[in-house]
């Protein structure tokens, strides 16, 4: 790639592509790169590197994880089709995501308990999401405290994603935490009042929280802590205790039903001052009407990764449906299966707005840390930024939206022979 062509002096975003350039001459320069980023060598890495506790809750999905391999299925009967002698000299991936301008339409999905894929846990994420320009999205669930992954975020976007105990003052204090933590957004996760059947885990015991591992984010809590005094439990000789009282707080078993939105979306509304709400976990188009009707300002259509209902539809077939009846109405965003730029691309081009990534950079994590959260993402911005090269795409505007740019195969997911974690 020549650096020095047209594309640097029009673009508002670096050259991504420039990184396969930095790849291809490392070896003159006695280097290599981190590590390969195709998504099986990843895993398969990230398996290697991890303690058995951590690869199990990294890979785990729900069941038989047919609700995982549908998300995989439903990118592949989508084709894109390539157009030739566009003058994508002057692409540019930028992006724009509630006021907030950005290196790309794809962001850090919320992911908790980040210290069992790294002891820097969230910091290393976070940091890096500053350093690319892509909105992060803090878990509720976070081994992190609020306040030092605001800080680590720094001049960042970042959205907080909450799991909503049956405790008000509670629900208000890590709200305004994160108000004053400079969260621009929240989010609040609908699909995991409990933790999905998850054999691995089950089976080896494997939930970090009621081992002493991954309650910072409450722990250090105000409110959380005075509900530790009030019970008795001392975090610091029983951490186990600590851990279990914080997370049955979070995923407590006991659902949320729609009379409770109007509350917390006016209660955010007024701690933050009038910014973004949405909902993430929707799959039908009637919750997805009724997030609108609710007034939520976005929607995450998303499965979990399939980690939470086995057997459902794939989260991408989700889309189309949404977008088609409430997409002209609210801010539409997609998550579950995306494992490079051409899967961004096809949520994009049946009417996502915006894409977040989840187990992609919890491998790297996973890896090398903050390197290897950095060489992921750049790499993802890379294979987005040179696919609208050979693609023939000047804009994202290009591709959001335009469901004519793909080939859609009718959906026929076949038998499942085996249990894919692909």
């Amino acid at each position: 790639m020549d650096t020095k062509g047209p594309n640097s002096k029009i673009r508002s975003t670096p050259q991504y592509a420039e990184y396969q350039r930095e790849a291809f001459w490392a070896d003159n320069e006695g280097k290599v790169m981190p590590f390969n980023t195709d998504p099986g060598a990843l895993e398969q890495r990230a398996k290697e590197k991890l303690s058995e506790g951590g690869w199990y809750y990294a890979s785990s999905n729900a069941g038989q994880s047919t609700t995982h391999l549908a998300n995989r299925q439903a990118f592949y009967r989508h084709r894109i089709i390539p157009r030739m002698l566009v003058d994508t000299n002057k692409r540019d991936t930028a992006w724009e995501i509630w006021g907030h301008k950005t290196s790309a339409p794809i962001g850090f999905a919320p992911i908790g308990i980040n210290k069992i894929y790294h002891p820097h846990a969230e910091i290393p994420v976070a940091t890096v999401a500053k350093e690319l320009n892509l909105p992060y999205c803090l878990s509720t669930a976070g081994s992190t405290s609020i306040e030092d992954v605001g800080a680590a975020n720094g001049a960042g976007t970042r959205f907080f994603q909450l799991y909503m105990p049956h405790d008000d003052e509670l629900t208000i204090s890590l709200l305004k935490r994160a108000v004053d933590s400079g969260f621009t957004a929240c989010i609040l996760t609908v699909d995991t009042w409990q933790l999905g059947w998850r054999h691995d885990d089950v089976a080896h015991s494997n939930y970090a929280f009621y081992h002493g591992i991954g309650a910072d984010l409450g722990l250090t809590d105000p409110v959380f802590q005075k509900r530790l005094k009030e019970a008795g439990i001392d975090p610091k000789t029983q951490p186990n205790e600590a851990g279990a009282k914080w997370i049955d707080n979070v995923w407590h078993g006991r659902a949320h039903d729609w009379s409770k939105m109007p509350w917390l979306i006016k209660t955010w509304k007024e701690l933050s001052g009038g910014k973004p709400f949405a909902i993430k976990g929707i799959q039908s188009v009637a919750d997805a009407r009724k997030c609108v009707e609710v007034g939520c300002d976005g929607i995450v259509v998303s499965n979990h990764a399939g980690r939470q209902v086995d057997g459902a539809t794939a989260s991408l077939d989700a889309l189309e449906k949404i977008v088609d009846a409430v997409g002209d109405q609210t801010y539409i965003m997609f998550d579950s299966g995306i494992r490079g730029a051409s899967d961004v691309a096809k949520a994009l081009a049946l009417g996502a707005k915006f894409v977040f990534i989840g187990r992609l950079w919890v491998w790297g994590l996973s890896i090398m840390g903050v390197h290897g959260v950095r060489h992921v993402m750049k790499s993802l911005l890379a294979d987005l930024d040179i696919f609208m090269n050979v693609a023939g795409f000047q804009s994202i505007a290009d591709i959001q939206g335009h469901r004519e740019i793909l080939e859609s195969l009718p959906k026929q997911y076949g038998l499942i022979a085996e249990k894919s974690k692909l």
